[in-house]
């Protein structure tokens, strides 16, 4: 295992102390590194920190569900570009008795929001307010869903699973590598709102450094108001007042009704098969499950094994699988309170079939013969999601992803709350009723309605084989989060890859528009001329996606965390001493 060296704040230190010498079985420690054994439960993320709270919680007996409570309000703190209490997500939950739920929290449309409000006197996107300040922010919905998860599976008190990250806010967290590049990156937008540059940048208005002390007081009492209040702390207490008064002040439409009327809806999970392995994923308002099993319904008619991993043949037909797949995403999904989809018979096995006759082995198909009236790119996504996968020692399962839609959302935080706002409403489709090759689609599936939820690409997702647990997967990515859960599937399904080797495996990535196959730097350079022959346009790439898995280990039946190296990642995992 490679570890990595992590100086805990003191009240870390001691809870493991406490974690060791309350045990009543066998005393318990947490070790946190980038590979891990998962068979007395661990926690894998972007972050250590929260990797490490996460730990600690299942070492004292929490549910896998506690334990990403947990994670996800101290990464918050610690990975304030994705990780939030101002966005929203989905979270997969699988239960050792096999009894599954997908806790959807994904934000709303306020109730005044209106299908162009994204355009201007000219019919075209303001370019401005659809991305920045309050107009984008769709209804936060994390906190509700991590409340309503805990309400079903949660062993843990509410409070102490929130007050880790509370004193992680109030402590200070010293600045790394990664979270310096993050805030540099987006130091000139977060200049614009002067409570975001008060926290993330320093007093000559310079992105904090590496080595600074991020110290987050306003999100710190926020939490701690969570931490006590639940639920209805955030959402109709005096944290969704200050939301919502800043909001008006700042030009946005979302209002104290709208926080007040919030509620995150527990739907039933997708459940798809390929290769006699049971696929668990979430279904709309994200596109992500449908995407997924589509694709793994067509590959499922070709021997990816015999074709061997990353060879061109197999790069070539993910790409064309995904294709095909994010053509009945645009043309079908929405959110399902408001649009009825052909789901069933988009992950049905005939179906794919059909798809598979059209799909040529040796040579890309274009977008616009496969489309035919529905041009266009899809909407644009935000990357910078983010992704952890919790196990426990009991075997339930927990993969959730959520987000602020861009990197730091609409790079505003609300007056006196320290809560890093999303920009969720981009999501949607913005400009109704008109697509083309180069703008946006415009379909009326995912276009702005009151209440509505927008479409999403996240891809939770928990692999079972006779009711074993095999996989929890996961990535951020945006459009390209199914097909690094792709990837991921069909390393460990198709060619047996450990979960750490599934993860380093090259991706692509077809979103059908543009039209060009997306392809990681580790590709070697004779596969990209052989998929450039196949007629596909290729776009280089360092990296794409940020998988945090738990799956399979060198030892049979053996589950191991492996975090995704691509961007930054921890395991968190318990030991027994």
């Amino acid at each position: 295992m490679r570890i990595i060296t992590l100086r805990p704040p003191a009240f870390l230190a001691s809870l493991t102390l406490l974690v060791a010498a309350g045990c009543t079985q066998l005393p318990k420690t947490v070790v946190v590194g980038t590979d891990a054994d998962a068979s007395e439960g661990c926690v894998v993320c972007v972050e250590p920190h929260a990797a490490r709270i996460g730990a600690e919680v299942l070492a004292r007996g929490g549910h896998a569900v506690d334990a990403a409570v947990a994670t996800a309000f101290a990464l918050a703190v610690t990975w304030p570009e994705a990780g939030n209490i101002g966005g929203g997500g989905f979270m997969l939950v699988r239960e050792s008795s096999g009894d599954a739920a997908f806790v959807d929290y994904r934000e709303m449309a306020p109730a005044a929001a209106t299908p162009t409000m994204f355009l201007d006197a000219a019919g075209e996107v303001d370019a401005h307010h659809v991305r920045l300040g309050f107009r984008p922010v769709g209804v936060p919905g994390t906190v509700a869903g991590l409340w309503e998860a805990h309400q079903r599976y949660g062993r843990l008190p509410w409070s102490e699973l929130v007050d880790p990250a509370r004193r992680l806010a109030e402590d200070g967290i010293v600045v790394d590598v990664a979270l310096a590049g993050s805030i540099g990156g987006a130091a000139e937008e977060l200049a614009l709102c002067p409570e975001a540059a008060a926290i993330f940048l320093d007093a000559t208005g310079a992105a904090l450094a590496e080595g600074a002390r991020l110290v987050q007081l306003d999100l710190a009492r926020t939490l701690g108001l969570i931490a006590q209040g639940g639920r209805g702390a955030f959402y109709e207490g005096p944290i969704a007042g200050r939301i919502a008064d800043d909001a008006e002040k700042r030009g946005g439409v979302m209002t104290r009704s709208d926080l007040a009327a919030y509620r995150a809806v527990v739907r039933e999970p997708l459940v798809g098969s390929y290769r006699g392995f049971s696929i668990l994923c979430g279904p709309p308002p994200t596109s992500g499950g449908c995407v997924l099993l589509q694709a793994l319904n067509i590959l499922e008619g070709f021997d990816l094994a015999a074709m061997g991993a990353s060879s061109a043949d197999e790069l070539h037909l993910l790409g064309e699988a995904s294709r095909r797949a994010f053509l009945d995403r645009a043309r079908w999904l929405g959110d399902p309170d408001f649009v009825t989809a052909p789901v069933d018979r988009l992950t049905d096995k005939a179906y794919a079939a059909e798809l598979r006759a059209s799909v040529d082995p040796r040579r890309a198909t274009p977008s616009d013969r496969l489309a035919g009236d529905l041009e266009g790119t899809l909407p644009l996504e935000g990357e910078s999601t983010t992704h952890f996968s919790v196990v426990d020692r009991d075997g339930n399962a927990v993969s959730n992803t959520y987000t602020l839609e861009e990197s730091w959302g609409a790079k505003t935080v609300a007056a006196g709350t320290g809560v890093v706002m999303n920009n969720e409403m981009h999501d949607f489709n913005v400009t109704p009723g008109r697509s083309t090759r180069t703008g946006r689609v415009g379909t009326a599936p995912n276009t702005i309605a009151p209440g509505k939820r927008m479409l999403s690409s996240m891809c939770p997702a928990i692999v079972t084989r006779d009711e074993d647990l095999i996989l929890v997967a996961g990535s951020p990515g945006g459009r390209t989060i199914p097909s690094t859960v792709l990837r991921v599937v069909t390393g460990v399904i198709d060619h047996g890859l450990s979960a750490r080797a599934a993860v380093d495996l090259p991706r692509v990535h077809h979103g059908l528009y543009p039209d060009r196959l997306s392809v990681e730097g580790a590709i070697d350079p004779s596969t990209r001329a052989d998929l450039a022959a196949r007629g596909h346009e290729l776009r280089a790439r360092e990296a794409q996606g940020d998988a945090h898995v738990v799956g399979p280990g060198a030892r049979v039946g053996a589950l191991v965390g492996a975090a995704d190296l691509r961007r930054a990642g921890a395991v968190g995992a318990v030991s027994v001493d």
